[in-house]
C-alpha cells in the first residue's frame, strides 16, 4: 500500500472510531507466566532498551540520574562485566531495590542492526561504554566525549561492582554500599496501594501486555471461523481508547489488513490457510510498534519472576478502557472484553472463572460508570478467590499479595466501614461514587496523560484539509476493513453516516471487481 493511501486510510479509520468515542463522555490475576524467557528478562534488574524504546522510556523516567550501559552480546568481555553490572543495578532498580528513584540503570546492546545509529549518536568506540546523566539529558541528542558543558559524563572507572559504585557515590555524595538491603517502612503504604503516580509507569506494562496477548494468539492460531470477529470488535476498542498511542496506531493498522491476513473464510484445516499463518507469522507484526519493553515490567513487576507480569498489566489495560469509554459502548465493550477474554485467553481455569461472571450478568449495561464498577468488582472477586488458593498452596508474591482494591491507604473516601469476617476475609461497605471517581482519575486520567495527544487526534489534524473524492488506491485500501468493523463503527454516530456509506459502496465494488475477475 502507497505511504499516502495508508495515511488515508488509517485517517479515515480515525474519523470513524472519534465518531464513537466523541459521542460519548477515558488481570492483574488471571494467572498465565510468560515462560521461560520471561523468566530469565525478570532476572535482570537493569532495564534492556533499544533504538525504539531509548528516548521514550528516559524521556519517561523520574530518576534524577541514569547509568547506560552500551554492549555487545558477542562480546566476552561484556558478557563477564554484565554480573558486575546487575550487582549495581539490583541497588536501584526494581521492586526489592534498597534504593529506588535514586539511579535508573540501561543497557543498549549495539550489535543489534536496530541500534547501530542509536549507539552512534554517543560515540560508542567499544565495549562496555558507560555513560552517566539525568535520563532526560539523553533524549533525542548526539553526544561525543568531547563536548563541553555537556550533562553527559564517560564513566571511565566502572570495571567493577565496587569501582562502578564508588563512582556513582561520588557523584551523588552517597555512601552506598553493595550489601544494602530495602529497609521496609512500616508506615509507608502498602506495595499494592502505590503512589498514584507510579500508576503512569504502567503505562509500558500496557504496552507489552497488549503485545503479548497477541503474540499469544497468532502462536497458538487462535484467529478461527468463529472468533473472528470478537477480535475485530475488541480491535476498534483498542483504536479508539487504548491508553498508550502507538497500540492505537497498532491496533488500527491491523485492523485495516485483517481481511487481507485472515480471510472470513479461513479454515485451519486447510493446506493454504496454514501457509498464510505461516506468513502472518514470519511477518513478526508488532500491535505496539516494532519493539516494546520486553520482560521488565516497571509498574507490574512481581518479586518473582512466575507472579504478575502479563496478568497484571491486561489488567490494567482492561480498567483502562473501561473508564475511557462512552456511555453508549459501554454494553459493547462489556461483551467485546468478555469475548475476547472467552475466545483468546489461554489460561483455561481463569478463562471460565472470569466468563461464568460475564454470564451472571442480566441486565445490559447503560454507562461507563456501571461497566467500570463491574469490572472493578469482578477483579476484587478474583483476588478474594486467588487470595484462598495462593494462601492454601503458598503460591502468591510475597511481595505483592492479594487485596481488597483499593486499599483504604490508597482511597480512604472509597470505605464507609470495614471489618473482617471470622475467615480473615476483609467485609467492605463501598461508596461506589468515590471508588469511581478513584477508578477513572488511577486509570484515566492519570495513566493516560503520558500521551497528551491521542493517535486519533493527530490524523483528525492531518485530515483537515484533504478535499475531493478518495483516489482509486485509498478507496481500494479502504475496503480492506472487516466490513464487520467499518459497520460497528460507523453505525454507533449519524454524524458520520455519509461516509459510512461511501465505505460501504467501496466494499461492494471490489467484491464486484472480484467475481468480475
Amino acid at each position: 500500500m502507497a505511504p499516502a493511501a495508508r495515511l488515508l486510510v488509517l485517517g479515515t479509520v480515525a474519523v470513524l472510531v472519534l465518531a464513537t468515542a466523541r459521542g460519548a463522555d477515558a488481570l492483574r490475576s488471571l494467572g498465565v507466566g510468560d515462560g521461560v524467557s520471561a523468566s530469565i528478562a525478570q532476572a535482570d534488574a537493569a532495564v534492556e532498551l533499544n533504538a525504539t524504546t531509548f528516548d521514550a522510556f528516559l524521556g519517561a523516567a523520574r530518576e534524577p540520574f541514569a547509568v547506560v550501559e552500551f554492549f555487545a552480546h558477542w562480546c566476552p568481555a561484556c558478557r563477564n562485566y554484565k554480573h558486575h553490572y546487575e550487582k549495581v543495578a539490583k541497588l536501584f532498580n526494581g521492586p526489592d531495590a534498597a534504593h529506588p528513584g535514586r539511579v535508573l540503570m540501561a543497557r543498549v546492546d549495539c550489535a543489534l542492526k536496530a541500534n547501530v545509529d542509536l549507539c552512534s549518536r554517543f560515540s560508542v568506540d567499544h565495549y562496555p561504554f558507560l555513560l552517566w546523566g539525568p535520563p532526560t539529558k539523553f533524549v533525542n541528542i548526539k553526544w561525543d566525549r568531547k563536548q563541553e558543558k555537556s550533562e553527559i559524563k564517560l564513566i571511565d572507572d566502572g570495571r567493577t561492582a565496587e569501582r562502578l559504585l564508588k563512582w556513582i557515590n561520588k557523584q551523588i555524595e552517597s555512601s552506598f554500599t553493595l550489601d544494602d538491603k530495602k529497609y521496609e517502612n512500616e508506615s509507608m503504604l502498602p506495595k499494592n496501594a502505590s503512589d498514584p503516580e507510579q500508576i503512569v509507569r504502567a503505562i509500558y506494562d500496557v504496552e507489552e501486555a497488549t503485545a503479548h496477548a497477541l503474540q499469544i494468539i497468532l502462536e497458538h492460531k487462535m484467529i478461527k471461523p468463529e472468533t473472528r470477529d470478537s477480535l475485530v470488535r475488541f480491535l476498534q476498542i483498542l483504536v479508539a481508547h487504548h491508553p498508550s498511542k502507538r497500540c492505537r496506531r497498532g491496533s488500527a493498522e491491523l485492523l485495516i489488513n485483517f481481511d487481507d491476513r485472515w480471510p472470513s473464510n479461513i479454515s485451519l484445516s486447510s493446506q493454504d490457510s496454514s501457509r498464510m499463518l505461516e506468513s502472518v507469522e514470519t511477518d513478526d507484526h508488532k500491535i505496539c510498534g516494532k519493539e516494546v519493553p520486553h520482560g521488565y515490567w516497571m509498574f507490574c513487576r512481581g518479586s518473582k519472576s512466575e507472579t504478575r507480569g502479563f496478568s497484571c498489566g491486561l489488567w490494567v489495560l482492561l480498567h483502562s478502557l473501561t473508564v475511557q469509554i462512552g456511555d453508549g459502548e459501554s454494553q459493547s465493550t462489556f461483551t467485546s472484553i468478555c469475548d475476547f477474554i472467552h475466545n483468546f485467553f489461554i489460561c483455561e481455569e481463569c478463562r471460565k472463572h472470569f466468563y461464568e461472571m460475564c454470564s451472571s450478568v442480566s441486565v445490559p449495561f447503560k454507562s461507563a460508570r456501571d461497566l467500570s464498577l463491574w469490572l472493578w468488582s469482578t477483579h476484587n472477586k478474583v483476588n478474594e478467590r486467588l487470595m484462598k488458593d495462593e494462601k492454601d498452596l503458598g503460591t502468591g508474591d510475597p511481595s505483592f499479595p492479594k487485596v481488597v482494591w483499593p486499599p483504604k491507604a490508597l482511597c480512604p473516601s472509597c470505605y464507609r466501614s470495614s471489618s473482617k469476617t471470622g475467615d480473615e476475609a476483609v467485609q467492605v461497605d463501598w461508596n461506589e461514587d468515590e471508588v469511581f471517581s478513584f477508578l477513572v482519575n488511577y486509570y484515566g486520567k492519570t495513566l493516560v496523560s503520558s500521551y497528551k495527544e491521542t493517535y486519533m487526534e493527530s490524523q483528525e489534524k492531518k485530515l483537515v484539509g484533504h478535499v475531493g473524492p478518495l483516489s482509486d488506491d485509498a478507496s481500494s485500501s479502504a475496503a480492506r476493513v472487516p466490513i464487520g468493523a467499518a459497520l460497528g463503527v460507523a453505525i454507533a454516530s449519524c454524524t458520520f453516516g455519509a461516509l459510512a456509506c461511501f465505505w460501504r459502496a467501496q466494499q461492494k465494488n471490489r467484491k464486484q471487481r472480484k467475481n468480475w475477475n
